[in-house]
């Protein structure tokens, strides 16, 4: 029999993607529970709804049904329920809390409220339920309820904060979040919590469910002060705070300890340094001593930030051992993100899921004798894995995206080391084309990532598979300024974008031009974001590329500033006071500056909706190439905010890979 030929990956193959979110195993071990999102390829828009697989054999089988967002589903304590979210009742409107039994059967709405919903969890008798809620402001529910009020929409917006806008959100409610929790029995809501400057948010219960923790920034102008986060507890019934004495810094996720004695928290204790790790602190719950940062003497990076396009891993809160002596928590690492363990004395650190992929969501059961976690690869997007912790065997439950992956010949991967300007050791991944031929010359193409403060790796995007199938040799690396290599790595561009990073990038470059396969005259560059920033800073800087292509780029930090949905605080990437005092610092590493020195052919994409790097930014670099005559074109994507490659609507992600 003829041997059947794999085809290439097309930018019609994003419609396959099955993208999971939300694993949680149940509490007896027995079953996970999950949301699948999908397209609908007519009317370009996302479904998710949930699924169920066993974890000792058996094909997942889908839970939920419908042309909905079911998500966030969170099993009860006694494991016989799920509260999910979904959107099920009025898809314009905020997704509300569902229940649904453990064996099926119709879900029923808990609780209605006028807002967004968020942080479900369960309290540990399983009475109620805890969750964040940012009410619809009240001039919105007033014109909801007059058609013509409507139909008219907004009049005028007044805006009195300084952070008022949010990319891929729109402008912000005036009402901030708070906490509530929602009785299951009764469906009765009771706000906890209300402020008209203030949010709380990444709740907890206590153990015993008698208090909670948060997190909230309650300094004069949370605008202007945006990392002064600070640790409380509270009553779970409601009632006064007591602030927990921690080092000023953002912090995030506080979870109590199983014998109620700690809270465990991720932070940083240098305000306004972006570029230092995120760390695992602990504090006594009774707020008697000092927060202890168990991980500072390991330079490791706690986060999930594998950057892809099929699906981001959820970053999760820290999980305590059963017996309260040591913490679970996520590392970024060399392109690949870890589940790592540390004893409470700071000692014992242990990689649990190691290096090779992207671990997302994790959970234990009741006992932490069964794992289940999602695990994204370099040539799989996700699946979901099952281990017992006892012996060690691993399952694979599900098989997602392999009906139509199988059939594709994505080119082969190879991960290399070398030298950056300064002796630095760097990583890096080529992606050869599919039926390469080592004999031949091929063009090639350079990817920067965004961020800068994330990093490629062990993770699969399309856009690259795609165009190395159009016959390119697609290389990226993680130059300095990113993560996963330490705090020196991330720091070093820090106030100085384009130095450090635009030296790693060309050996980089370097590195790549001189291998037997690769044409020198059909070079190629192209980035997002601040990898948009140093393409079109590398065409201000040099002419050895032959094409570029600026996506969503930063390129005049000095007209951004203000702009941005992060408004003024772009001005500590550049250790810089505002503009209008720093003038020659925001100038010297704005792109445009160089730009006269431009003469790459180069294509500039920018969304239309981008509130992170607004679109003046892009249209900047299109009209001063086009005065420079410069062979320039532009694409824009209306209604798209500034993620369009891994959120927007498909239609559009296909149309922005065809013109690339």
């Amino acid at each position: 029999m003829p041997v059947k030929t794999k085809r290439s990956i097309t930018p019609q193959d994003i419609y396959s993607f099955e993208l999971v979110s939300d694993v949680r195993l149940s509490p007896d071990g027995r079953n996970v529970i999950y949301a699948v999102q999908h397209v609908d390829r007519k009317s370009e828009k996302k479904y998710s709804n949930l699924w169920l697989a066993a974890v000792d054999g058996g094909e997942p089988r889908q839970f939920t049904f419908g042309d909905q967002n079911d998500g966030m589903p969170r099993w009860s304590p006694d494991g016989s329920q799920i509260a999910f979210l979904s959107n099920r009742a009025d898809k314009e409107k905020p997704p509300q809390i569902y229940l649904i039994g453990m064996n099926g059967g119709e879900a029923r709405p808990l609780a209605h409220v006028e807002g967004g919903v968020g942080s479900l969890s369960w309290s540990p008798d399983g009475k109620k339920l805890l969750c964040t809620v940012r009410k619809t402001d009240a001039e919105e529910l007033e014109r909801r309820k007059d058609e013509q009020k409507k139909k008219l929409g907004v009049v005028a917006r007044h805006v009195e904060r300084v952070f008022y806008k949010l990319d891929g959100f729109g402008y912000l409610p005036k009402e901030r979040t708070h906490l509530w929790t929602v009785d299951v029995r009764s469906g009765k809501t009771r706000q906890l919590t209300d402020h008209a400057v203030y949010d709380e948010y990444s709740p907890s219960w206590s153990p015993d469910g008698r208090q909670l923790a948060f997190i909230s920034n309650r300094s004069a102008d949370p605008d202007f002060n945006p990392d002064a986060d600070d640790l409380y507890v509270m009553p779970a019934a409601g009632g006064e705070f007591r602030r927990i004495e921690t080092p000023a810094g953002s912090k995030g996720y506080p979870t109590y300890s199983p014998d109620g004695k700690w809270i465990a928290y991720f932070g940083s204790a240098y305000p306004g340094e972006w570029y230092r790790n995120t760390c695992l602190w602990v504090v006594p719950a009774d707020g008697s001593a000092a927060p202890r940062n168990l991980t500072e003497h390991t330079d490791l990076h706690i986060d999930t930030g594998v950057i892809n396009d099929a699906g981001a891993p959820e970053f999760m809160p820290p999980t305590w051992s059963k017996n309260s002596q040591s913490i679970y928590f996520q590392v970024d690492l060399h392109g690949s993100s870890l589940l790592m363990s540390i004893a409470l004395d700071g000692s014992n650190l242990q990689t649990l899921i190691g290096t090779g992929g992207a671990l997302g969501s994790y959970t234990f059961d009741g006992e932490q004798t069964r794992l289940v976690y999602f695990y994204g690869r370099m040539h799989d997007p996700v699946q979901i894995f099952y281990r017992n912790l006892l012996d060690g065997y691993e399952r694979q439950l599900t098989r997602l995206n392999q009906a139509w992956l199988s059939k594709i010949d994505l080119g082969e991967v190879e991960e290399v080391w070398f030298k950056g300007r300064d002796g630095n050791d760097l990583q890096g991944w080529i992606i050869k084309p599919p039926g390469f031929d080592p004999s031949c010359k091929y063009p090639s193409i350079m990817e920067i990532h965004g961020g800068p403060l994330v990093q490629y790796g062990n993770y699969f995007m399309h856009e690259f598979y795609y165009l190395a199938a159009q016959g390119y040799v697609v290389y990226f690396c993680n130059p300095r300024g990113g993560r996963g290599y330490g705090e020196k790595h991330a720091g070093a561009i820090w106030g100085g974008w384009g130095d450090a990073d635009y030296a790693d990038l060309m050996a980089w470059a370097d590195y790549v031009e001189n291998l037997p396969y690769i044409d020198p005259q059909r070079m190629g560059v192209t980035g997002g974001s601040y990898g948009g920033y140093m393409t079109v800073w590398i065409i201000g800087h040099t002419q050895r590329f032959k094409a570029a292509v600026t996506q969503r780029c930063v390129s005049n930090f000095i007209s951004m500033w203000g702009s941005s949905d992060m408004n003024w605080v772009f001005q500590e990437t550049l250790e810089a006071k505002q503009p209008f005092a720093d003038m020659e610092k925001f100038w010297n590493h704005s792109p445009i500056k160089y730009i006269g020195n431009a003469n790459t052919p180069t294509l500039v994409l920018h969304n239309e909706n981008d509130l992170r790097c607004p679109i003046e930014q892009g249209e900047q670099v299109f009209v001063a190439l086009k005065s420079l005559g410069v062979n320039t074109e532009m694409v824009r994507f209306p209604d798209e905010p500034h993620g369009l490659s891994r959120i927007g609507r498909t239609d559009r992600r296909i149309a922005r890979l065809e013109h690339i």
